[in-house]
């Protein structure tokens, strides 16, 4: 038996499956975010203790749980858990999605200008090593102790082994990391005044990352300690659990906001253009990102600007004879990052007309963010990646509609999976089966059975490849009023 651990920012999601991959228990145990001041997003590590803690003593109650052989992690990105000497936490942990250290990014890049070929990105507040720099202007009485810096998940590691351990995926969200290596950088750790001693231990994902502690061990009633997996960042762990391992493998996730990840045989980055270039959690192995900061939450807003719940927008719209709209919509209700990299840009409708209405407005949405996947697609293309097959993942993927706008604006075919909702959960397991029994990575991390493919609809690809450029265009002209 085999835990998968997925540390989100607003939860904690615990799986619990078989040799072959059953779901034997499934737990979710909400916690807050804290925003003391703007900008600013934080948690307690206590809480996701806490709430580990709790999801164990529901799934003891299953039987299968007592053959427990392997333990696997995966977590948000990027957030900074500062530990003293005796592991003591010093400072609420800050999160990915923190703002505040928008002025150390730019210091960040001048200390070191081969920052981007060192990391493959482009410094922005959300990673880790800004956060360090402004804990050092700001709060120096807490950066002097700290004796390790760890990421959200492996402070769950810790707390279940005692060692400080992490793994190369989330590790290279950090920008400490030089990621074609797949090591630290002493160039980036000094450019922050801090050094390797204070880093935890780099091991592959798939490979042992620590062992379950004897104490605790005995505390959950198992035989002997389960090996706990170098695990996984949230994106790669969802990669591994959707399949997603071998050069050309893809997904495009659409959640509240969207990510088109590919996997790569090396080290593609493209920083200029807002895409993320990481190490994947399997051995010789990297992954580009494109990332979209506002997806499936477009249509929640438009939900609630015309008091209609989502479903009933979509579904309204299914029933009509679907052709493309003519309204444009673009989706940077919270800035973007690929390929503009602009906190400032703003959503925009252009063409409104007495004739537009709920409908059009849904489709316009709808069709804007897939102009935007469009824009991560080229960014990803121009870097180099060969994408292979694609599968269409997250709460947006349930629209059947938006799953063939997409297909036809990136003209090619989106695989939507059954158990693809297990994301990362179901990538941590399978790292635990990898790392626990040196287990074959093909057979174990093979894609879920593909319930349905949304082709492209051909008459209208070349109406789309014309408005992906108009909506290029537009984004342009509109710059200096953003």
């Amino acid at each position: 038996m085999y835990l998968g651990i997925d540390l989100g920012t607003s939860a904690l999601k615990v799986i619990l499956i078989d040799e072959d991959q059953n779901q034997l228990g499934e737990i979710s145990i909400p916690f807050e975010v804290s925003r003391p001041q703007p900008l600013w997003s934080e948690q307690d590590p206590d809480l996701w203790w806490k709430a580990l803690i709790k999801a164990i003593q529901f799934l003891k109650t299953k039987k299968s749980f007592y053959d427990l052989k392997g333990i696997g992690l995966s977590g948000q990105m990027h957030g900074a858990v500062l530990l003293d000497k005796n592991g003591k936490i010093l400072r609420p942990a800050i999160l990915w999605n923190d703002g505040r250290s928008g002025k150390e990014c730019e210091e960040l890049e001048e200390k070191e200008p081969d920052l981007k070929s060192i990391t493959g990105n482009l410094a922005m507040p959300g990673f880790t090593a800004p956060k360090l720099l402004w804990t050092l202007k700001n709060e120096p009485e807490i950066f002097n102790q700290i004796h390790k810096v760890l990421l959200p998940k492996d402070f769950l590691r810790y707390k279940l082994s005692g060692e400080m351990i992490s793994d190369r995926s989330d590790s290279a969200g950090t920008l400490w990391m030089d990621t074609a290596k797949r090591n630290w950088s002493d160039r980036m750790l000094s450019a922050t005044h801090l050094s390797r001693d204070q880093m935890p231990r780099l091991v592959e994902g798939s490979d042992e990352g620590g062992a379950l502690s004897p104490k605790l061990t005995r505390e959950w009633g198992l035989s002997s300690p389960p090996v706990i997996a170098g695990g996984a960042g949230d994106n790669a762990a969802g990669a591994v659990g959707i399949g997603a391992v071998q050069p050309g493998n893809a997904f495009l996730s659409l959640g509240t906001s969207g990510v088109f990840f590919v996997v790569n045989p090396k080290f593609l980055p493209s920083p200029e253009q807002g895409a993320h270039a990481f190490c994947h959690c399997i051995p010789d192995t990297w992954h580009q990102m494109g990332v979209i900061l506002s997806a499936s939450s477009c249509l929640s807003w438009l939900s609630g600007v015309l008091n209609q719940k989502e479903s009933e927008l979509t579904e309204k719209l299914e029933t009509l004879l679907f052709k493309p709209g003519n309204l444009t919509f673009l989706p940077y209700l919270s800035g973007e990052r690929t390929p503009h990299n602009n906190p400032n840009a703003k959503g925009v409708f252009l063409g409104l007309k007495h004739d537009h209405g709920p409908l059009e407005m849904t489709q316009a949405v709808l069709e804007g963010v897939a102009y935007a996947f469009g824009d991560c697609q080229k960014v990803l293309l121009d870097a180099g990646a060969e994408i292979g097959d694609v599968s269409l993942i997250g709460g947006g993927s349930r629209s059947r509609l938006w799953g063939r706008i997409l297909a036809s604006v990136l003209n090619r075919p989106l695989h939507r999976h059954q158990g693809s909702e297990l994301g990362p959960a179901l990538g941590a397991a399978r790292l635990a089966i990898l790392a626990t029994n040196q287990a074959d990575l093909t057979e174990n991390c093979s894609r879920p059975e593909i319930s349905e493919t949304l082709e492209p609809v051909q008459s209208h690809v070349p109406y789309y490849q014309a408005k992906q450029d108009q909506y290029r265009d537009l984004y342009q002209k509109l710059t200096d009023f953003f």
